[in-house]
């Protein structure tokens, strides 16, 4: 075998003594737990039998598995080796997931020796955005979700270990997932509005805007994208009421279509086909 006989982890406590002292605490180092590491082989559960490495005093590192992206060990195997324990329905989806995709290692998010921080809703975020860095600065935009207050976290929405919805969501569509929090949004409306029905990202950033409400677009901008004033029956919001000396209309600058509009998600009034009650 790879690495020669299992040595034990009193033998490595020997030279790696910090490391052996961190993981005693945690749950991967109960002797009393069957489903522990150090229940069945101790170190050698994780970082493969010892016996050679032991004996040429650390020179060797024959079947010996270091884990962490700057690993010589390739990020496969070193998953494979956490991914033995852990199979349960979190973890079903990893296989092709984009983390697993761009070969990201367990203990790239996950430390193991130490108090796992990905693991506290604290510090999940700070593990989240060392690698999403566009996602960190949109969260400090002028209109966010309030995941840097700690109010909801990255896996309120998404899977890390992958999902079987786009993105990585936790739902099969992103309305589905935005119902979970605004469910007065998932209608069904009496008067509905195409573009809410079908993806709220056609208005909405979801992670932070510049733009009130996370809009990609300041109204009335953004209902004009779909809403061309040029011509056909919304020509009138140009001509009327048109004040000649300033150079607006109060429908279309000031407080905008949702002056108006303001039920834009929907509504179930029976005059509400406009969208205005």
């Amino acid at each position: 075998m790879p690495g020669g006989d299992y040595v034990g982890s009193d033998v490595c406590s020997e030279c790696h003594e910090e490391k052996f002292e961190q993981i005693l605490p945690s749950k991967h180092a109960q002797m009393n737990d069957l489903r522990a590491p150090f229940a069945r082989e101790g170190c050698e559960s994780c970082h493969g039998r010892g016996e050679s490495h032991a004996m040429s005093e650390g020179e060797s590192m024959d079947g010996i598995i270091v884990f962490g992206p700057d690993s010589p060990v390739a990020p496969r195997q070193q998953n494979a080796q956490c991914l033995d324990c852990h199979q349960d329905t979190e973890r079903m989806f990893w296989q092709g997931s984009p983390h697993d995709s761009a070969d990201l290692v367990c203990s790239s998010c996950h430390l193991i020796h130490q108090p796992d921080g990905v693991l506290r809703k604290t510090r999940e975020v700070e593990v989240c955005v060392t690698c999403h860095t566009a996602v960190r600065a949109q969260l400090y935009k002028a209109s966010a979700h309030p995941i840097r207050h700690g109010q909801i976290t990255c896996t309120d929405c998404h899977g890390p270990h992958g999902t079987a919805g786009p993105r990585s969501l936790k739902r099969l569509t992103l309305n589905q997932q935005c119902y979970r929090c605004h469910a007065e949004k998932r209608g069904p409306f009496l008067w509905e509005h195409e573009p809410v029905s079908e993806a709220c990202n056609a208005c909405h950033y979801p992670h932070g805007s510049n733009y009130p409400a996370l809009l990609v677009r300041r109204a009335p901008m953004l209902c004009q994208q779909c809403h061309q004033v040029t011509g056909g029956s919304h020509a009138g919001h140009i001509n009327e009421k048109y004040d000649w000396a300033g150079g607006h209309t109060r429908f279309l600058v000031g407080a905008s279509c949702l002056n108006c509009h303001s039920k834009v998600h929907g509504s179930n009034h029976p005059s509400g086909a406009a969208l205005a009650r």
